[in-house]
């Protein structure tokens, strides 16, 4: 067993990944055989990460706030505290916080047996952000 206090150390969030400004958390990384990661995501208003794709999906849990979510095709989700999403393997999408509010979410993967997370696309843009 290995016990974990509070406090996580927020980490200032990659900016080839989001589009404004997002903290991470790490819950959990990796280790031995495990190949689950979580991590909290904390989206100032507007915020949202890039198109990307996990190779075994991902699963997304809001604790704060108000976000949206997108698979590519499909329309803008809103998301409230309490609101969980399930991204299919290999699915492009992109979520992040409402324009006029933080959200925080729990993202939960898996990870590749060669350490592949995620594969990032492009930006979103304003015009898909504000569908």
């Amino acid at each position: 067993m290995q016990l974990t206090r509070s406090g996580a150390r927020s980490v200032t969030a990659p900016s080839e990944w989001f589009t404004g400004t997002a903290w991470v958390d790490e819950i959990a990384a990796p280790v031995v055989a495990s190949r689950v990661r979580v991590d909290t995501i904390h989206f100032a208003p507007g915020t949202r990460t890039v198109w990307h794709r996990h190779p075994f999906g991902q699963v997304l849990y809001v604790t704060e706030g108000t976000g949206v979510v997108q698979a590519r095709g499909g329309p803008v989700e809103v998301l409230r505290a309490g609101d969980s999403v399930r991204i299919l393997p290999d699915e492009w999408h992109w979520h992040g916080a409402y324009p006029t509010t933080f959200m925080t979410h729990l993202a939960v993967q898996e990870v590749a047996e060669d350490g592949t997370e995620a594969e990032r696309g492009a930006p979103v843009t304003d015009t898909e952000y504000h569908a």
